[in-house]
């Protein structure tokens, strides 16, 4: 973020800033529970918060659709999930607006968001995100279509497929790889060999281009340029958000297994969330009485809403068949 950014205003960036905030503490909360056997299994979110939330500033609320993928915390918060949907998920609970708890924690979607179901084998939300686009453009809809995945995931035949589809057909789709250096155990050596993911617009014939994915506000430049474009007639975009993941795969990981304690260390110190902090307290435009008060309605919401999630009922096992067959 440069010194004096001209694009946000004071307010967006801090409403920013709270989300990224909202987002971490959410995600430190579930690893709290998973450990606690509270929860079966969190996928997280640290480390690729500041891609997910500016990226999602960039969208219409409402009006554009999003197919997020199951590190998306910071996305689906911004988008308008709220943390008691969030933790309804990660319990599985009846109540879950994403999928009555059937899915597993992270398998996101939500109709009355605009927000597409997702699906374990991963790259399957990019056709699926194209084929909302499809639809956007055949019903001549002002919206577009917005995707996330790992840089792992462009390496599936869905990836290819779905983007060569968009370009054919000059779609309204937005493609992010979050690129954070690990698809599970292999590092970005071991998965492409092309300098950057966003080369590969090359062969497609579209717009692409790699971003810092820890300063939110080249991300946000970069899809609100891509939404723009979208919206013009010119077609898909393919953005890579280079991050880096700062907690293991999963919660069943043991990512010392092939990466160091040095290493994740030292990409703690480029932390989004950390380092954006500094330069809005730099600039004068966050404070500490500021800070503290996200800090305490942060707490006071996931405080509730965990009491309210663990304590809700699971789905009746009279419900274990809909939305399998039809009624």
């Amino acid at each position: 973020m440069s010194e004096k950014n001209q694009i946000l205003t004071d307010r967006q960036l801090l409403d920013m800033f709270y989300y990224m905030l909202l987002a971490r503490r959410s995600d430190e909360r579930m690893w709290l529970l998973n450990r606690s056997g509270k929860i079966p299994f969190v996928v997280s979110c640290q480390g690729q918060e500041a891609m997910q939330v500016a990226s999602s500033f960039a969208l219409a609320k409402g009006v554009d659709y999003t197919a997020p993928y199951y590190r998306d915390v910071g996305v689906v918060l911004t988008m308008g999930m709220t943390v008691k949907e969030l933790f309804l998920q990660a319990f599985a609970k009846a109540e879950d607006p994403n999928s009555g708890g059937r899915q597993m924690p992270g398998h996101f979607g939500h109709r009355k968001l605009n927000m597409l179901s997702g699906s374990s084998p991963v790259t399957t939300q990019v056709p699926h995100a194209v084929g909302m686009a499809l639809a956007l453009k055949m019903k001549q809809q002002p919206a577009v279509s917005f995707v996330t995945l790992g840089e792992g995931s462009s390496n599936q035949g869905d990836f290819h497929e779905g983007l060569n589809f968009a370009s054919v057909h000059d779609l309204p789709v937005i493609v992010m790889v979050e690129n954070n250096q690990y698809a599970i155990s292999c590092g970005i050596e071991q998965q492409v060999n092309c300098a950057k993911i966003s080369d590969r617009a090359l062969g497609y014939g579209i717009h692409g281009e790699t971003v810092d994915g820890n300063d939110p506000v080249a991300v946000y430049t970069a899809v609100k340029a891509a939404r723009e474009r979208a919206l013009n007639g010119e077609g898909p975009s393919l953005i890579e958000a280079v991050g880096y993941r700062l907690t293991p795969h999963s919660s069943d990981d043991n990512d010392l297994t092939y990466r160091t304690k040095e290493e994740v260390n030292a990409a703690k110190e480029k932390d989004g969330l950390i380092i954006f902090r500094q330069q809005l307290k730099k600039q004068g435009i966050l404070t500490d009485e500021l800070e503290s008060g996200y800090e305490s309605k942060i707490k006071a919401l996931i405080d509730e809403a965990t009491t309210y999630a663990d304590e809700a009922p699971y789905a009746d096992e009279q419900t274990l068949f809909d939305g399998v067959y039809h009624q």
